[in-house]
């Protein structure tokens, strides 16, 4: 049995790369996902990406990597910027939307389907300028000390990591009650066994009926992703906490601005519902 055949933590038996991997095929397509925006506008990007530009600074000329990049409009977003970008996702329903919208777009990105902690292996050591993820991929992946490694593995010496993810407080809440109070009932550390969801809809605006629902994730504290990055070799140069996400994480409970982000309608410096994070590779 192969390393990416190793069926890892979960359910005895399970393999949770291919649980999750079957729920993603599942839901690689979506109008909320604005590809037609992107081929009417050559300078649109994405609602994540524009959120973070005061904090992403100039990335043209950069050779980068979006690991977990799904469809690509984050990527597609950043090869805007001027960035030479490639994506690379499990998913290969999701890398066929992202390659359509490359292709609709005009946009060389270059798209590899594989797993994330194989992306060394896949795209070659220290070679890129910049390693950049996006809201909602580290959830999918049981050992954040192991991503770690992989994106300094990745990077070249000085080159950055640029991370925005859903806080680990967030994922910790449960977001079904329905008193509006906010409650922590999922595991905010690291453990060993995922969270399994059968749930069957999705984040985004779909009228598809879905047929593979389970899935297993993972959260990550805070700290423990700091200090993952650290002990792999790279210093920490930003760490932003935000009261909002791109998302309706608590429906019923939040109001959308004009930017697309989602807070809490009642005094959102409650919690912090995402954050920005860049370290550089020593």
């Amino acid at each position: 049995m192969t390393d990416n055949d190793d069926p890892g933590p979960g359910r005895p038996g399970t393999d949770y790369r291919t649980l999750n991997r079957a729920s993603w095929d599942d839901r690689a397509a979506s109008p909320d996902y604005a590809v037609d925006r992107f081929a009417a506008d050559p300078a649109y990007p994405s609602d994540v990406v524009r959120f973070d530009l005061p904090r992403l600074g100039d990335v043209a000329g950069l050779r980068g990597v979006h690991l977990q990049c799904h469809i690509g409009t984050d990527t597609v977003s950043l090869h805007r910027l001027g960035a030479r970008m490639t994506g690379l996702d499990f998913s290969g329903a999701s890398l066929a939307q992202a390659r359509a919208l490359a292709e609709r777009t005009g946009a060389a990105v270059d798209f590899v389907q594989a797993d994330v902690y194989d992306a060394p292996d896949v795209l070659g050591v220290g070679g890129f300028d910049l390693v950049y993820t996006g809201v909602g991929a580290l959830c999918w992946l049981p050992d954040i000390r192991r991503w770690a490694g992989v994106v300094a593995a990745l990077l070249r010496p000085g080159g950055r990591l640029f991370l925005r993810e859903g806080h680990p407080m967030l994922w910790a809440l449960d977001e079904t009650r329905p008193d509006g109070l906010l409650v922590v009932d999922h595991p905010y550390f690291e453990r060993t066994e995922p969270v399994v969801w059968d749930e069957g809809g999705t984040y985004v605006s779909t009228e598809a009926t879905f047929t593979h629902n389970t899935t297993h994730e993972w959260n990550h504290g805070l700290g423990e992703v700091v200090t993952a990055l650290l002990d792999a070799g790279l210093k920490l140069t930003m760490l932003c906490e935000h009261d909002s996400a791109p998302w309706d994480a608590l429906p019923g409970r939040q109001v959308r601005d004009g930017h697309g982000e989602w807070r809490l309608t009642e005094r959102p410096w409650r919690l912090p519902q995402t954050y920005t994070l860049q370290a550089r590779r020593r």
